[in-house]
């Protein structure tokens, strides 16, 4: 039998965020931390954080839709970031940080335009949505001293004030 798994990237801030967002919830086969939306190939982070580049810092996500709905990824998205401030998350400052969905079917476009709708509908934001919603082209993976950053620097600043904040949070609501 075969395993049905889509892919989905996201942007919202700094990957490591969500990457660690993303490892914990059921469903998720993988989480890849990377770069897309720009117009340099091969593309590393000092190159990204000129904000020259175009990319966004991203993280790829694989997951099997028979055990978790691309709604519910979404969902998480919305809650794991601010998705009405453009190019910014916190103290995270520039294009590299804006909220991007990369979507790689038609289907996925579809579902996002509704999760969009929804959300600017539910009146939890008092401004519009900023999330750009765009294709798939290219995803380039980060480099290899980001994969598993938090599991890995626990006690970083970065992790303790950002990061495990935003885990408590999410998985306090149920999210997992």
């Amino acid at each position: 039998m075969k395993t049905n798994i889509e892919t989905i990237v996201l942007g919202g801030g700094c990957f490591w965020c969500l990457e660690a967002v993303y490892k914990r919830v059921s469903g998720v086969v993988s989480v890849q931390s990377g770069y897309s939306g720009g117009n340099m190939e091969n593309p590393d982070y000092n190159a990204v954080c000129t904000g020259e580049t175009g990319h966004a810092e991203v993280v790829k996500i694989m997951f099997n839709p028979d055990l978790i709905s691309l709604d519910t990824l979404l969902d998480i998205f919305w809650q794991a970031h601010n998705p009405v401030t453009k190019n910014r998350q916190g103290n995270d400052i520039g294009t590299q940080y804006r909220s991007v969905i990369f979507y790689t079917s038609q289907k996925q476009k579809s579902i996002i335009a509704g999760s969009v709708r929804e959300l600017e509908e539910s009146g939890k934001h008092s401004k519009p949505v900023v999330t750009e919603i765009m294709p798939l082209y290219d995803f380039w993976p980060a480099e290899n001293y980001h994969n598993n950053y938090y599991e890995l620097h626990k006690n970083q600043p970065y992790c303790k004030i950002v990061i495990e904040p935003k885990l408590k949070k999410l998985f306090k609501t149920g999210n997992k």
